[in-house]
C-alpha cells in the first residue's frame, strides 16, 4: 500500500470537497519527525517539503493534493515555508 499519494486536483474538486473550509497549518523552514495517527488529506497552498520515509523521499510543493496514510512514520524537511489546508479522516 502506498503511504503517500500525491496528485493534482481541479478547482471543481476543491470546491466539491470543501477544501477551502478546512483548517490551515503553517510551518517555517525546519526538519521534524511525524507519525500519522489517522489518514490526512491536504492541499499545499505555499512552499515546498521533502518527506522522507523508509520507502524513499517524496517532493511536495504548492498545488499538490496529498494523502498521508494512517501509520506513516516520516521526517519532514521543509525547504520553503509550508502553508496548507488539511483534514484528518
Amino acid at each position: 500500500m502506498q503511504k503517500i499519494i500525491k496528485k493534482k486536483i481541479t478547482e471543481e474538486e476543491i470546491d466539491k470537497m470543501g477544501v477551502k473550509n478546512w483548517p490551515i497549518w503553517e510551518k517555517e523552514v525546519s526538519r521534524f519527525y511525524w507519525s500519522y495517527p489517522s489518514d490526512e488529506e491536504c492541499l499545499i497552498l505555499e512552499g515546498e517539503v521533502e518527506v522522507e520515509t523508509d520507502d524513499g523521499k517524496v517532493h511536495i510543493k504548492a498545488g499538490d493534493f496529498v494523502t498521508f496514510k494512517k501509520g506513516l512514520d516520516c521526517y519532514w524537511n521543509v525547504t520553503q515555508g509550508i502553508r496548507k489546508h488539511y483534514r484528518m479522516k
